[in-house]
């Protein structure tokens, strides 16, 4: 008899489970997953960057040169002032 049908059925469904079972086995852990959320040193760390920048940014503005000064508020005093 020729039964090599039957084999590759067998081998066809033995796939599909293999398949559905890592389906569910990804579902389970996306379930267990958590949202990222930093905690107090995280946030605090990303405060300073975030002040540090801002702080940078107005020091930069305040003393480059006039003339290639883009900045909003640029004045017309010194470098020191």
């Amino acid at each position: 008899m020729n039964n090599w049908h039957n084999e590759y059925l067998a081998e066809y469904h033995r796939r599909d489970i293999v398949t559905e079972m890592e389906q569910a086995r990804l579902e389970e852990k996306a379930m267990r997953g958590r949202p990222y959320r930093p905690g107090l040193f995280q946030r605090s760390m990303q405060g300073l960057g975030a002040w540090l920048v801002a702080t940078g940014e107005g020091l930069q503005c305040r003393y480059q040169t006039p003339i290639s000064a883009d900045c909003a508020q640029s004045s017309k005093r010194s470098y020191a002032h």
